[in-house]
C-alpha cells in the first residue's frame, strides 16, 4: 500500500511538473490610466512614454491627467524634418522614435491633455498615418534634392501635410485648468494656460528622467549614443552592467515608479493572444510555453550583446512597465502596459519575463529617484 501511494504522489508530482499552466499574482501594481490604441500608426514611443508621464502626475498629484499622445507626435513630426533636411537626407525619417523624444517634446512645445488635441481630424476615425508619412517623406526628399534655397516654402507645405491628417493645433490655444486643480491647491477659478504653463501645472520635472541601458561595448557609468534607426536625435543613456540594470527596474517598482521600455517584440514568444513574453530554454518549447511554465533560457551580457549587433534584437517597440507578477513556481515577470487596445494580451497588458527583458530590452526611462543608491552614485545623479 505504502508502494502504492509512493508512486501515485511521484506520479503527480511530474505530471504537474510537466504541464502547469500559468496562474499568475501581483507582487506589484501601480496605478495607471487605462489602456488604448495606437491603431495604424507607429506612434508607440509616444504611447508608452505619455501613459508614463500621466503615471508620473498620478504618483506625485493623485490627479488621473488624460494628455494627448498626437501632440507629442506632432511636434516631434516637425523636429525630424528639420533634423532630415539639415543631415541632407542622410538621416532616419518615419515613424519611429524613442522615450527621449516624448521629454525633448514636451520640453520644448509643453503638454497639452487629450480634450485640447485628439490628432485627428474625424473622432470616429482609428488612427492611420500611412498616407501622412509618404507625403511628409516626399516633401522632406523634394527639400533635399531641390535644397531649401530652391524651395523656401517646404516647411508650410510639410506643416499643411499634418493640418490635413492630424488637425492644426494653434500654439496660442488656451488650455482650462480646473478649478480643483492639478496639485491638490483649490484654484478660485478656471484658469486659461498655454501648453508650457500646463506642463509646469503639472509638476512634472522633465530633469529627473534618465534612460537607462546595458551594453558591453561601452563603458559601464558612462553616457553614451545608442547606435540605433529611431535614435534620430542622438538621445544619450546610462550604460549599466546586466544585472544592475535589472535590480534597477525592480527597485524602480519596488519604490513605486513606472519605466518606460523600449524593446523587442519580433520573437514568436511574444504572445499577443496570451499576453506571455518569454524566452524559451529549448526551441522546442517555443510554442507550448505560451500557455505552459517551461524553462527558459539564462541570458548573458555577452548572448545579449551577439544578439543587438547581430539584428536579432531591435528597438521594435515601446511599452510602459507598470508593476510586477509572479507564476506559480515564482518566476517573476513584469507587467506591461502595451498600446495595442484591450483586445491584445491581458486586457492590454503583458506580462514579460525576466530572461526576456535580459535579452530583448533596449532600455527603459525612469525617474532618476528610482534608481538604487549605488547606481545614482555611480553615474552621479
Amino acid at each position: 500500500m505504502n508502494k502504492l501511494i509512493l508512486r501515485a504522489a511521484l506520479l503527480l508530482i511530474s505530471f504537474e511538473g510537466f504541464s502547469q499552466t500559468y496562474e499568475f499574482h501581483t507582487v506589484k501594481d501601480i496605478d495607471a490610466l487605462p489602456v488604448i490604441s495606437q491603431d495604424k500608426t507607429g506612434t508607440c514611443w509616444s504611447f508608452a512614454t505619455t501613459s508614463f508621464l500621466e503615471a508620473e502626475i498620478l504618483r506625485t498629484t493623485g490627479k488621473r491627467v488624460d494628455l494627448s499622445e498626437m501632440y507629442n507626435v506632432r511636434n516631434t513630426y516637425l523636429d525630424k524634418a528639420e533634423n532630415y533636411v539639415m543631415r541632407q537626407g542622410k538621416a532616419q525619417f518615419g515613424e519611429g522614435g524613442l522615450a527621449h523624444d516624448v521629454i525633448n517634446s514636451a520640453r520644448k512645445y509643453g503638454v497639452v491633455p487629450e480634450s485640447n488635441y485628439t490628432g485627428k481630424t474625424n473622432p470616429d476615425l482609428k488612427y492611420n498615418h500611412n498616407k501622412m508619412v509618404a507625403e511628409l517623406e516626399a516633401v522632406l526628399k523634394k527639400a533635399v534634392s531641390e535644397t531649401p534655397k530652391n524651395y523656401p516654402n517646404w516647411k508650410a507645405d510639410y506643416a499643411a501635410i499634418l493640418d490635413t491628417y492630424m488637425g492644426k493645433y494653434d500654439e496660442n490655444q488656451k488650455i482650462l485648468l480646473p478649478k480643483s486643480g492639478i496639485d491638490n491647491r483649490v484654484a478660485t477659478e478656471e484658469k486659461s494656460l498655454t501648453p508650457k504653463q500646463f506642463l509646469a501645472s503639472t509638476k512634472l520635472n522633465l530633469d529627473d528622467y534618465i534612460t537607462i541601458t546595458s551594453f558591453t561595448n561601452e563603458p559601464f557609468y558612462s553616457k553614451f549614443i545608442l547606435s540605433i534607426p529611431d535614435n534620430f536625435s542622438n538621445g544619450s543613456m546610462y550604460n549599466l552592467p546586466l544585472d544592475e540594470f535589472i535590480q534597477n527596474i525592480d527597485n524602480a517598482l519596488d519604490k513605486g515608479y513606472t519605466l518606460a521600455l523600449d524593446t523587442d517584440v519580433s520573437e514568436d514568444t511574444f504572445s499577443k493572444e496570451t499576453g506571455v513574453v518569454v524566452i524559451p530554454e529549448n526551441d522546442s518549447d517555443s510554442k507550448t510555453i505560451l500557455t505552459e511554465i517551461k524553462p527558459e533560457k539564462n541570458i548573458t551580457p555577452e548572448y545579449r550583446q551577439a544578439e543587438f549587433e547581430n539584428y536579432d534584437t531591435q528597438d521594435d517597440h515601446l511599452m510602459h512597465i507598470t508593476g510586477k507578477v509572479v507564476d506559480q513556481k515564482g518566476n517573476k515577470y513584469y507587467k506591461v502596459k502595451n498600446s495595442w487596445g484591450t483586445r491584445a494580451g491581458k486586457d492590454g497588458y503583458f506580462y514579460m519575463s525576466v530572461p526576456y527583458i535580459r535579452l530583448k530590452a533596449i532600455s527603459v526611462l525612469v525617474h532618476k529617484d528610482g534608481l538604487t543608491k549605488k547606481t545614482k552614485s555611480a553615474i552621479g545623479v
